[in-house]
């Protein structure tokens, strides 16, 4: 039998002092209920109740156990209503894993709002380049750039992210600026080490027509970060999220090169692991995140 749902009966038929009360409340027969505290008292070896056909009364460990089922269904009850409440409004940690270079003052600044928005909702924010196991380390939200998401996830597609070729000021003073592909091509480059990405296929905006640029690199690393800070203190050349670069090619601190060719863009994705009772927290996130990015590229 359903122990549980003995704990239940047990309470009800001690709430209303009858079986055939508790019976009618929770839609079972008066013999089924007699079961359900038979099947209590076999289970802990005790008598929890003296019965005859007039009345009922605890036993000296029947009121003890009352007690404590008790306090079970209500810390049961209790459970359930706050994790049923987790569906219907933003609140408690949530935990997410993100790319490194999201490491910069406009996600930060949306980072900011978005804790404005939903005070009740607390960041834990982990930014790492690998795909990590979202149930293993207990995250809630992955998010990811990525052409091959993980088939066993749910996939929410939020974004392109357009990158852009930039070089320093510094560095156009002293190796000048390439207009052509054939001119980037012999120019150094700082590009990142966990693509494979030299020979980029991009394509002219205007008249559509796609073309290979092929970079050298001088330089690699794993951290996209690092390559924006290699490309601004005039190391080379080097291509970047536009969601990075943004500010720093509205001050002048970055140059954009061949802007009439359109260069990688890449799928933003959000994934996460269960559809059916996705918390509120996780869908106004990716809500957030999704409206803050369509506003850039607009």
């Amino acid at each position: 039998m359903d122990t549980l749902f003995s704990l239940k009966v047990f309470r009800h038929v001690v709430q209303n002092g009858s079986f055939t009360r508790a019976a009618e409340q929770l839609n079972i027969s008066t013999a089924m209920a007699s079961k359900h505290v038979s099947h209590l008292e076999n289970t802990i070896q005790a008598k929890l109740l003296h019965r005859n056909s007039r009345n009922l009364h605890l036993t000296e460990a029947g009121e003890e156990y009352y007690h404590q089922c008790s306090y079970a269904l209500d810390t049961l009850d209790t459970a359930a209503q706050k994790a049923a409440g987790g569906t219907d409004k933003p609140q408690g940690m949530l935990r997410v894993t993100m790319p490194l270079w999201f490491a910069n003052g406009l996600f930060s600044s949306w980072l900011v709002e978005y804790r404005e928005r939903y005070p009740e909702v607390t960041l834990d924010l982990v930014l790492d380049n690998r795909h990590v196991d979202l149930i293993a380390e207990g995250f809630d939200l992955a998010l990811r750039v990525s052409k091959t998401p993980n088939p066993s996830l749910i996939v929410k597609p939020l974004a392109v992210i357009q990158f852009v070729l930039v070089a320093s000021p510094e560095y156009i003073r002293q190796h000048g600026k390439p207009t052509t592909l054939e001119e980037v091509g012999k120019h150094q480059a700082i590009l990142p080490s966990y693509t494979n990405q030299r020979n980029l296929e991009i394509t002219h905006t205007a008249s559509g027509e796609k073309a290979t640029l092929s970079l050298k690199p001088v330089m690699l690393t794993d951290n996209t970060l690092m390559v924006r800070e290699l490309v601004k203190t005039g190391g080379g050349i080097g291509y970047q999220p536009l969601l990075v670069v943004q500010k720093d090619l509205e001050d002048g601190s970055l140059v954009r090169l061949l802007p009439e060719y359109t260069m990688i863009n890449e799928q933003l994705n959000a994934a996460y692991v269960d559809r059916a009772f996705l918390s509120a927290k996780v869908r106004s996130f990716i809500g957030f995140i999704n409206e803050k990015i369509q506003q850039v590229n607009c």
